[in-house]
C-alpha cells in the first residue's frame, strides 16, 4: 500500500477525485475530555460563567465550525460542503465528557477528517472554557468510530 498524497516523484500532491462518482459518505469520530468529578459537575450544572455562552453549547458550535473548516487546517484535504454535521456531548463516567461528531457529505471523497476535526475542536473548546478552573484536564482517545460510503466501510470494534 502507498501513501495517497505522494506522487511518483515522491512529492506531495492532492488526490484527484474528479473521476469518482459522488456518493453519500458518513463518518463518526469521538474523543473523551477528562475534567475531574468536581469540574464536570459544575459544567453540567451550568455554573461556568462565560461571555461565550454555556460550555456545552459553545463546544457544539465550535465543533461544527471546525468540521466545516477542516480543509483550511489539514494540508491537501479537499474542501467539502457538508450536508450535515452533528456534535453530541454527554457524560462519560463520573469525571469526563464524551464528544462525538458525525459528518455527512454527498461527494467524491470521505469525511473522516471532518468528523475527527469536529470532535477535537469541540473538545479543545471545553478545555479552553474550563482551564481557568483547572489545567488538569486531558483530551484522550480521539478516533474514527465508523465510516461508510467510500471504497470500503469501517466500523471500530468496541474493544479497540
Amino acid at each position: 500500500m502507498n501513501f495517497t498524497h505522494v506522487n511518483a516523484a515522491n512529492q506531495p500532491t492532492m488526490v484527484d477525485v474528479g473521476a469518482k462518482p459522488p456518493t453519500r459518505r458518513v463518518a463518526v469520530a469521538h474523543c473523551r475530555v477528562v475534567l475531574g468529578a468536581e469540574l464536570l459537575g459544575r459544567v453540567q450544572a451550568g455554573e461556568m460563567p462565560s461571555h461565550k455562552g454555556p460550555v456545552i453549547h459553545t463546544a457544539i458550535l465550535a465543533g461544527i465550525m471546525g468540521a466545516k473548516r477542516t480543509s483550511e487546517l489539514i494540508p491537501l484535504c479537499h474542501p467539502l460542503g457538508l450536508d450535515d454535521c452533528k456534535i453530541i456531548i454527554e457524560p462519560d463516567g463520573p469525571d469526563a465528557l464524551r464528544v462525538e461528531c458525525t459528518a455527512v457529505v454527498t461527494g467524491r471523497t470521505g469525511v473522516e477528517m471532518e468528523a475527527l476535526t469536529g470532535a477535537t475542536v469541540a473538545a479543545l473548546t471545553i478545555y479552553d472554557m474550563c482551564k481557568a478552573f483547572s489545567h488538569d484536564i486531558t483530551i484522550e482517545g480521539v478516533q474514527l468510530i465508523a465510516k461508510t460510503g467510500g471504497k470500503r466501510d469501517f466500523l471500530r470494534s468496541e474493544n479497540s
